[in-house]
């Protein structure tokens, strides 16, 4: 089958699992660039519980922009403040001194657009996931029309819906998280809640959370 997805900025384990379900991934980039989603946006867990964190980016309401299009806004320091913010949470987990020098880079160069560094990332996280990847595609053209072989998923994966109606193909499975005794197991994070928690194991726990 066909999965479409949009573009995200360190999705959460959902997004992932679908990369063992799918004979091919179409990546959207033709689609109008939609504020207070995973575009731009993750959610870690912290000592302090769940943090959400944001890119900013050159965007007016007042006109429609292109996701492939939109550009990382030049003020602030969100670079700085995103990867304090994953060390705070994540220096005590058993894998994060062994994958932090593979995600220190995209917090010290700098990138123009933000569907660019969405995918260098995504490329970084399925190589360490080690996964067996489905062919991979970016759009063309922005489709509304599917074939019963073909899975929309573009808005469905979503900080404000819940998957547990949205998705019957995904059953998160419990890990291990540093912080767990504190709130109990959280699903649904970034991935990267998973590398740095499971490490080489996070395949097995995506593979866990795939309903057939």
């Amino acid at each position: 089958m066909d999965i479409y997805l949009s573009s995200a900025y360190l999705a959460p384990v959902q997004y992932y699992t679908k990369f063992l379900l799918a004979d091919r991934i179409f990546t959207e980039c033709c689609d109008s660039y939609i504020k207070q989603t995973y575009r731009n946006r993750c959610t870690i867990l912290s000592a302090n519980g769940e943090i959400s964190l944001s890119i900013p980016v050159e965007h007016s309401s007042k006109e429609k922009i292109l996701m492939k299009d939109i550009k990382i806004a030049v003020h602030g320091n969100w670079q700085h403040m995103h990867w304090n913010a994953i060390i705070s949470a994540y220096n005590s987990t058993p894998f994060f001194e062994y994958y932090q020098d593979d995600f220190y880079p995209f917090y010290h160069k700098k990138y123009t657009f933000l569907f660019d560094f969405n995918e260098e990332l995504k490329e970084l996280v399925l190589g360490l996931l080690d996964i067996e990847r489905p062919a991979m595609e970016y759009t063309k053209e922005y489709k509304t029309n599917f074939s019963a072989l073909e899975i929309d998923l573009r808005d469905l994966i979503h900080p404000k819906k819940d998957w547990k109606l949205s998705d019957s193909n995904f059953s998160p499975a419990a890990y291990y998280q540093v912080f767990e005794q504190k709130f109990g197991f959280i699903s649904n994070m970034s991935i990267i809640d998973l590398l740095f928690n499971m490490g080489n194991e996070s395949q097995l726990v995506l593979a866990d959370s795939v309903m057939q």
